[in-house]
């Protein structure tokens, strides 16, 4: 990658003020990309916090309006900016804050997860960790603020929502939970801290655990009562979340009937593949069989992230040889088993100096024990490489043409999730998951990304049952998403209440690999024998991450 430094623009500058202002406004942000400096503290989750923060879009936006690209550089910053400030206002005027609560990416959750990324080699990083437990309570309180002034607007969040998430925060408020584990044993390289700041510590997950436990008695008391018991957020805000996950607009009628069809294919080519795995078996008995396999499976958390290790690293190794250019300082990822025990697996980014790796996290579920490696390769190339690790980390390290709100910041689910879904049946189609069971574990996949495709748009959007003239609702949609997975049936609820709580960002996977796999063969198409796999995938990650209509600009002309 040709790393001469570029002359930075005014619409540079805007673009790395505006990272600054979020860090200042949302520390949580400034410790996702590395920037310890505010890792002591909180934003202001209250009504004045979001008010502010609409303020200071509202007033990058104009100048950004107001500045004239210098380069192409320039014109997509200008363009996928301009995009995601308009859509931040838009949310904010629709009043998506007040009712912003659901069980996987909400300040909730934003609260406790900052802790994950934050160093703890030295003292000092202990005591950044020990002020910013202190600030937990003021956080929750300004986040209850918020929905409170929600409540007296009468902009309420869904029942199912903050149940759910009052469930989560008992098991914070646990003693012995989260934050007690947190700070526990807690050392600076092996050396015991300072007596002062173990009491700090202890103190601030005290607070922090008591927070939790008044935030639930919020949830459960006052929320939970005025919570509206629909599950559907209606076509016009569907339609504004569709549009900032994908960062494009999609015909939303369209997009639900290709996902009819495109679960139908998927479902065809899986049971192709469970004939292929043992003869005339259906998909269920090819699942049991592979289930079966000792040869497959992994014991234990320690074997799960061992084997992770070692496919990521063989990946790297491989393909930044044969059909990606791999910066060095990418070529290394780090995979974890997370803290907590979701079920979640996801990917956070190296900080801007790469001094903390990019992570592969899997947050194992209490009791689970075993593994099997044909249902999870095909994951490790998904978040690794080429996956999220390959197109996150690459922008991260193209500083000398991108400023930092395009390496660390900016971006949609649909660019991200559709690449690493792109990632998965490149991979198929580089010969990687020739073993059918490899193959008919990435299909499971597949499979559930098209099933929620047709679930979330179905239910938010209050369209007909595939099934039937009754309209989707939250038991039909928890009895679809069952029949088309093969998951832990606690998995599957916690993947349904998901969807129902962040409208339009679980459809972003599939609808995002439809337009990359589109794009690609729309440049193949112009470009003819000229044609470069290695030239298209460097091409467009050396983009960063960028709206999905962005990147068709970028590309296409």
């Amino acid at each position: 990658m040709d790393q001469n430094t570029r002359t930075q623009s005014l619409i540079d500058t805007i673009a790395e003020e505006w990272v600054d202002t979020l860090v200042g406004l949302v520390p949580t942000v400034g410790t996702y990309i590395g920037r310890t400096e505010v890792n002591d503290s909180y934003g202001d989750y209250g009504p004045d916090g979001h008010a502010a923060f609409a303020d200071a879009a509202r007033a990058t936006l104009g100048r950004l309006e107001s500045a004239d690209p210098v380069d192409d550089v320039d014109r997509v910053t200008k363009a996928d900016l301009a995009r995601e400030l308009r859509l931040d206002l838009e949310l904010h005027d629709a009043q998506w804050h007040l009712r912003d609560i659901n069980v996987l990416e909400s300040p909730s959750q934003d609260i406790r997860q900052a802790y994950d990324l934050m160093p703890t080699e030295t003292v000092d990083d202990w005591a950044m960790v020990a002020t910013r437990l202190a600030g937990v309570p003021d956080a929750i309180d300004g986040y209850m603020a918020t929905l409170r002034e929600g409540i007296h607007a009468e902009v309420v969040p869904a029942m199912r929502q903050v149940h759910e998430v009052a469930e989560q925060a008992r098991s914070y408020a646990f003693p012995d939970g989260f934050f007690d584990q947190l700070v526990a044993g807690a050392s600076a390289g092996g050396a015991e801290l300072p007596a002062s700041l173990r009491r700090d510590l202890v103190d601030g997950a005290d607070a922090a655990r008591s927070a939790y436990g008044r935030f639930a008695r919020f949830l459960d008391g006052v929320l939970a009562p005025r919570a509206t018991e629909d599950d559907a957020v209606g076509r016009e805000l569907y339609a504004l979340h569709s549009k900032r996950f994908l960062g494009a607009e999609v015909d939303l009628d369209e997009t639900y009937q290709w996902g009819l069809e495109e679960l139908a294919k998927v479902r065809a080519e899986q049971e192709a593949l469970a004939r292929e795995i043992v003869p005339g078996a259906s998909v269920d008995e090819a699942v049991a069989f592979l289930e079966h396999d000792m040869e497959r499976k992994l014991v234990g958390s320690d074997a799960l992230r061992e084997w992770m290790q070692s496919t990521a690293d063989a990946a790297i190794a491989e393909l930044g040889e044969t059909h990606f250019d791999i910066p060095e300082p990418v070529r290394r990822v780090e995979c974890m088993i997370a803290p907590t025990s979701s079920g979640e697996i996801y990917y956070t980014a190296p900080s801007d100096d790469f001094s903390r790796p990019g992570r592969m996290w899997w947050s194992v579920p209490a009791g689970v024990r075993a593994f099997d490696t044909w249902r999870e390769l095909t994951t490790v190339y998904h978040e690794g490489v080429p996956g999220h690790h390959l197109q996150i980390g690459q922008a991260v390290y193209n500083r000398a043409h991108l400023n930092s709100w395009r390496r660390l910041l900016a971006g949609s689910s649909g660019h991200a999730e559709g690449w690493a879904l792109y990632a998965e049946r490149l991979m198929e189609e580089l010969g990687y998951l020739d073993d059918p069971a490899a193959r008919l574990g990435m299909l499971d996949g597949q499979r559930m990304r098209a099933a929620r495709v047709v679930l979330d748009i179905g239910v938010h959007l209050g369209k007909r049952r595939p099934d039937s003239y009754q309209k989707w609702d939250a038991d039909y949609a928890l009895e679809f998403m069952r029949r088309n997975v093969n998951m832990d049936d606690a998995f599957v609820r916690f993947e349904v209440n998901r969807y129902l709580g962040w409208p339009g960002q679980a459809p972003s996977y599939k609808v995002g690999q439809r337009i990359w796999e589109d794009l690609r063969d729309a440049v193949a198409e112009r470009e003819g024998d000229a044609f470069s796999m290695k030239a298209f995938h460097r091409r467009a990650l050396d983009l960063g991450g960028v709206g999905l209509d962005t990147l068709r600009s970028a590309l296409l002309g």
